[in-house]
């Protein structure tokens, strides 16, 4: 970044060098390591937050060497956070959401359904392709997750199947219905940031995506076959919908906050609303149809303890009285307060994150990435690599596509490459890998809500694994790498356009 072409920057500020831009990041990585080395799956309850501080302040101190002031640093820490109070609120509507849910009756419902309707060999490839027809109707992964997934977990836990292998079909069914999905965010970024049409963008995805989702689906049908999935006997299972039926009334009408929430998805209403009255109108339904759970929870009989039941469940979830472990185990969860902990956990990336842009260190090393690139093979590759470091660096999905979209649009252009190439790229990488990141907006978030840690999953998540390995191999094979200026290899083109 020049001195002269920077709004921000004072005549003082020194362009960085790489070992300035890599020093916070390699202390980033040692501590990280070292925080998994000593508390392994809890490092994201506290650990990893104080590592992501630390770094903080050290690229504050490296970028203060470069003539920045306090001020500008601490102003790059705001910035980052300020990116994602969206995503905080909705965060806490989820949590809201799952609590109230519970208590109505809505988790337990689909619990009870979903036991008897899906077969244990063919659970996992159909909770993938489920959660895929969702996402792809409502376009977001979090909403599919917060909703179905949690749902499916539940489910999972019921037949004895293996959560961290349902939480990666989970999350590659929901990926691929919110990256293939015209209503949703990223879709929509990779596109404008890259200045290309939205529908010839999710057209050219369709190359690196369908063959993915495929490979990911088979895959787990051939774990689901193969595995041990008879852990739970028929009696464990009886006793379960049993426990079910003695806390809550399970009925079709439990299920209306799931119509109305995907209905309110579906008419492209946002977010955040969509989630609150998903979760008042739960709160709604537990006040009419399970007053004694209500009531329970409330921890009182007078006239007030159905709202005040209702009230905790949005705040502080749900707490089962079962005395079966497994039923007491799935639904004692939800509120607000159980997302706290992944709040932390993104304030302090994105407070990491944004003092590596403000100080230029992350333009910086993608310049780098790109400075060695000769070929094609090799421009895909550093793409979805720096994608992939931009989601561990700034622990943000939308800057994993913002700032590769803006650095490499020159460099696509130049190997005589349509601008479609680079859109699909960031989505095959930026939008997919975020989630494999435990401190990423994405990866906590999922992690919170399937209560399964991200290096858990991880290995699962088929989909987001094998897509960006996809798009390299593309890239090495040359193969569907659109010209400048020709559309006319997109898959249900209508008219070719030379």
């Amino acid at each position: 970044m020049s001195q002269t072409s920077s709004s921000n920057a004072s005549e003082s500020h020194r362009n960085p060098s790489l070992l300035d831009a890599l020093i916070p990041l390699l202390i980033l990585i040692a501590l990280l390591s070292l925080s998994v080395f000593f508390y392994g799956a809890d490092s994201s309850y506290g650990p990893n937050q104080i590592a992501l501080l630390l770094c903080a302040g050290v690229a504050a101190l490296v970028g203060m060497k470069n003539g920045f002031t306090w001020n500008e640093m601490e102003g790059g820490m705001l910035h980052g956070m300020s990116l994602v109070f969206g995503a905080i609120l909705i965060l806490l509507a989820v949590g809201a959401l799952i609590g109230s849910w519970i208590l109505a009756g809505t988790v337990p419902s689909m619990i009870y359904y979903g036991v008897q309707i899906l077969s244990p060999q063919w659970f996992y490839a159909a909770s993938c392709i489920i959660c895929a027809i969702v996402g792809l109707s409502i376009g977001s992964s979090w909403t599919t997750a917060g909703t179905l997934g949690v749902a499916l977990m539940g489910i999972a836990s019921a037949l004895g199947l293996d959560p961290a292998i349902t939480a990666g079909a989970v999350i590659s069914g929901a990926y691929f219905g919110d990256k293939m999905s015209p209503l949703s965010d990223t879709t929509n970024v990779a596109a404008a940031v890259t200045s290309n049409d939205l529908f010839l963008h999710i057209r050219h995805m369709l190359w690196t995506t369908i063959p993915a989702f495929t490979l990911a689906v088979v895959t787990f049908a051939i774990i689901g076959l193969s595995a041990d999935t008879g852990q739970a006997s028929a009696e464990d299972i009886q006793q379960l919908l049993g426990a079910l039926q003695e806390e809550f009334s399970i009925s079709i009408v439990s299920l209306l906050p799931l119509a109305l929430l995907l209905f309110m998805a579906w008419r492209k209403i946002p977010a955040y609303p969509t989630l609150i009255i998903g979760a008042l109108v739960g709160c709604l339904i537990a006040m009419i149809f399970e007053p004694n759970a209500t009531r329970q929870l409330a921890g009182g009989e007078g006239p007030l303890s159905l709202l005040k039941g209702a009230w905790h469940s949005l705040f502080d979830g749900y707490k089962s009285s079962s005395s079966n472990e497994a039923v007491a185990s799935l639904l004692s969860k939800g509120g607000m307060s159980s997302m706290l902990n992944t709040i932390w956990l993104i304030i302090s990336a994105m407070a990491f994150g944004g003092v590596m842009e403000r100080a230029g260190f992350l333009e910086r090393i993608v310049n780098w990435a790109l400075s060695g690139v000769k070929t094609v093979g090799g421009l895909v590759t550093s793409t979805v690599l720096t994608c992939f470091g931009m989601n561990a660096a700034a622990g943000d999905q939308y800057m994993a596509i913002i700032i590769p979209g803006r650095m490499f649009r020159e460099a696509f252009k130049d190997k005589g490459l349509h601008g479609l190439n680079l859109s699909r790229t960031l989505e095959d990488s930026g939008t997919i890998t975020s989630v494999l990141i435990p401190w990423n907006t994405c990866g906590a978030y999922m992690s919170a809500t399937l209560g399964i840690a991200t290096f858990t999953y991880a290995p699962f998540a088929l989909f987001n694994i094998i897509c960006p390995l996809l798009a390299i191999a593309y890239g090495w094979l040359h193969f569907k790498q659109m010209p400048l200026g020709k559309q006319d290899e997109l898959p249900f083109a209508d008219e070719p356009q030379r």
